[in-house]
Formats: structure tokens, C-alpha cells, sequence
């Protein structure tokens, strides 16, 4: 895997045409503007504006605060495609469109994923963003990580927003990605998910190889989540199909409860730069938090794979006395599974072993409607 200390270093050299960490001045300029944009992403989330990037110092703020960690949001739908016998990256060439790409983040992560992967195929990366600044970015750090990784591929920039597109390449694409944008659209509209699903639905018709796959990205905030699954479940409706992370192609029952969402949470170990902004800003950067889908037009699944007695855990364990507990969804819904520390036995015991974002295979498990029980004889499997 690329190093994020390395990672670090382009970025600064980029930016502020030395390695060096930045002196206190700079640190402290660069922390204030990172507790914005911070703020921006979470709490003020009503007052993003579509163009914040415009901005050279949140612009500044987000290439080395939160580029860094959110170019890895791409490595596990790229992994979970990369496990189906068909085969899907075995070829020589890869057309890539990104959609809003910002300054280039998931180009990076996608270069970075067939850097350290088996897979070579040359990547034709093609961004799409309304910030001219964006798009020098895009294009020169991607310049940059190739000429240090020795990736194989080409970068061509395109200005235009994603809602009223204009002088787009022309198509196909084996991969279509929105990282971190869907969201952005029409965000303050109370038609905004009917919006965001039809313009999910013509970039899939119009410009996704037949054997293609279209990534989503989302913040991993409750309202962006949940708001991705409604996009999800329109997208289901017009025939489009989830390959993953969902192992189940009807509506999403995390839905049915307004509390529920579901997202990944990986630990990460950032560079030092991300450590000293958070000491100075009171952030957390430690792990990888984000919502995600993967949309086909063909019916692969991870399913394909794993079966249908295969769950996924979305949840963190639960732990009380005398048990454990976990949320897991697959074909009969989200369920909460329990196991008595009583019937912990050699069978079952990859239980206490689960973590959020696994797949899992369950069998003889006993369903007792809203929950499901392990049994001394519950048969578990922990599959990715």
C-alpha cells in the first residue's frame, strides 16, 4: 500500500514546494481552516455551498487534511468487484469518469488501489468538475502520484457541473464514480432525492459500459446515508441493480427506522500532519468513516459469491452481561443477532470475531422474528 507519509510529502510539495511540516504559522492557518470545512461537512452542512473549493484556503485545508484519508473510500468497492469469477478488472484498459471530482481525491485512491493490486490495466481517467481550481489539482497530483508509483494512465479535465453537464467525453465507462458529491445536490430542495436519482439514472443509461459499475460515495452522517439509500432504492425501481455492499436487490430495510443508517468505519493511521491539526483543532482522524454503493445494470452480485445465507454487519458490537449482539442484514432484513456467553461453543465462536462491514455466513441460527439467537449449534463464518 502506498505510504502515507510519502502521500504526505507530494501533497506538501505540491502546496507549499517543500516537504517540510509546515511552520507554526502555516500550521495554525492551515488547522483554522480545517475546523471549518470541518464544520461545513457536518454541523453547518445547511450552509455548503456548492463551490466551497472556490475558496484557496478550505481548498488548501482539504487536499491535506481530509484528501488523504478519503482516497481509501474507493479500495473496498473496488476490492468486493474485484472478488467476482467474472473477472471484472481483467482487462487492459480502464475508462474511469469521475463526477464532481474535486481535486482529484478518488483518481488518487483508484490509482493507489491498482498500484499495490494484481491488476494493471491502464487507467483513462477522465474528471468532471465546475472549479477550474479543482481540476489543475486533479490533474497535476495525479501527474504527481504517477511519476512516484510508475501508474500506468492519462487524465483529462472537463468543466461543468454534474447537473446540467456540457462538453462531456463520450462513453462508455467501465467505472462511473460520485465520491463525496451526490450529496451536494440540490442539498437544500425538498426534491433533492428525485433530482440526485435522475442524475444517477442518465449518467447509468448514457454513459456505463453494459458490464460497468457505477460507485457512490457518501459522507457516513445519518441524513447523507440515509438519503444515498432513498437514491438506492429509486435506482432499484428503474431496474439497476446493487452489487454491493448490499447482499439483497429489494428496498433497504435500514429505511423502516428513521434511526438507522448503515456506513463503514476502518481504522487509519494518518501521517503526521493530520495528527497535528487535530491536536491543535480537537478532531479525530483515526479511522475512515463513509456510506457507499456500488450500481450495475447487469445482475452481479456479492451474492454471486458468498450465497444466499451470507449477512453483513452494520453495526458495532453490542456488549452487555452475559452476551453479545450485533446488527447484521442480508435476505430476511436487518436483524439483531445475539449469542449468550452460555452458548458460545467451537461452531459459533468466529462470533465475538465480527466486525462492522464483514460478510458473514450463518447457519442454523434460530429466528425469533425481530431478533435472531446463536445456538450452541449456530454455524458462523466470517467470509470478508
Amino acid at each position: 500500500m502506498f505510504n502515507n507519509e510519502t502521500l504526505q510529502k507530494i501533497l506538501l510539495n505540491y502546496l507549499y514546494r517543500s516537504a517540510a511540516h509546515p511552520s507554526p504559522d502555516e500550521l495554525n492557518i492551515l488547522a483554522e481552516n480545517t475546523s471549518r470545512l470541518s464544520n461545513l461537512f457536518t454541523r453547518d452542512r445547511a450552509n455548503l455551498r456548492t463551490e466551497y473549493l472556490k475558496d484557496k484556503n478550505l481548498r488548501k485545508a482539504y487536499i491535506l487534511y481530509f484528501l488523504p484519508s478519503n482516497l481509501y473510500k474507493v479500495h473496498i468497492p473496488l476490492r468486493e468487484l474485484s472478488l467476482h469469477p467474472a473477472n471484472i478488472f481483467m482487462t487492459d484498459r480502464l475508462r474511469i469518469l469521475d463526477l464532481g471530482s474535486g481535486p482529484g481525491t478518488a483518481i488518487l485512491g483508484i490509482s493507489e488501489y491498482f498500484h499495490q493490486s494484481g491488476y494493471k490495466p491502464f487507467l483513462d481517467f477522465y474528471a468532471i468538475d465546475n472549479i477550474s481550481e479543482n481540476l489543475r489539482d486533479a490533474e497535476a497530483l495525479f501527474n504527481l502520484f504517477r511519476n512516484e508509483c510508475s501508474v500506468e494512465g492519462s487524465i483529462k479535465t472537463f468543466k461543468s457541473c454534474i447537473e446540467k453537464v456540457k462538453n462531456l467525453p463520450a462513453g462508455p465507462f467501465d467505472i462511473i464514480i460520485l465520491s463525496n458529491i451526490l450529496s451536494e445536490v440540490a442539498h437544500n430542495e425538498p426534491d433533492r432525492i428525485a433530482k440526485r436519482g435522475a442524475i444517477v439514472k442518465r449518467f447509468i443509461e448514457d454513459f456505463l459500459n453494459d458490464s460497468g459499475s457505477c460507485i457512490v460515495i457518501e459522507p457516513a452522517l445519518r441524513n447523507t446515508s440515509r438519503e444515498m439509500l432513498e437514491v438506492r432504492d429509486k435506482l432499484l425501481k428503474e431496474g439497476f441493480h446493487i452489487y454491493s455492499p448490499c447482499l439483497i436487490n429489494k428496498d433497504c430495510p435500514a429505511l423502516e427506522n428513521p434511526k438507522d443508517w448503515c456506513h463503514e468505519d476502518i481504522p487509519w493511521n494518518p501521517p503526521e500532519l493530520i495528527k497535528s491539526i487535530d491536536a491543535l483543532t480537537g478532531l479525530r482522524k483515526d479511522s475512515i468513516k463513509y456510506s457507499y454503493l456500488v450500481i450495475r445494470k447487469d445482475t452481479l452480485s456479492l451474492t454471486d459469491i458468498h450465497g444466499e445465507h451470507s449477512f453483513r454487519v452494520v453495526s458495532e458490537p453490542l456488549i452487555s452481561k452475559g452476551k453479545i449482539e450485533f446488527y447484521v442484514c442480508g435476505s430476511i432484513g436487518r436483524r439483531l443477532i445475539v449469542r449468550l456467553d452460555k452458548n458460545r461453543s467451537g461452531l459459533n465462536k468466529a462470533f465475538e470475531e465480527m466486525k462492522r462491514g464483514n460478510i458473514v455466513i450463518l447457519k442454523g441460527f434460530i429466528n425469533e422474528g425481530n431478533r435472531l439467537k446463536v445456538s450452541i449449534e449456530t454455524d458462523i463464518q466470517i467470509r470478508a
